[in-house]
């Protein structure tokens, strides 16, 4: 099924995404953020909405990461 991903981490991209039904927010994250990186230092919605990690994404939804802090370049 498809999503679309906005990733608005340093480098930043929106893209559609194919993922496999029955698919959650953590699995997702952990799949496009990287196994190493905490879900806890970014706000993840779905629809525009705060949702839990244990949410199962649907067709058509539209999920965003965003960190809760932006580093700058000193």
């Amino acid at each position: 099924m498809k999503i679309f991903f906005i990733n608005n981490d340093g480098r930043g991209f929106a893209d559609d995404l194919e993922i496999d039904h029955g698919t959650t927010v953590a699995a997702l994250f952990e799949r496009e953020m990287g196994r190493h990186t905490k879900p806890d230092d970014y706000l993840i919605r779905v629809n525009r909405m705060p949702c839990s990690r244990s949410q199962v994404l649907q067709e058509n939804d539209r999920v965003s990461v965003t960190p809760n802090k932006i580093q700058v370049a000193a």
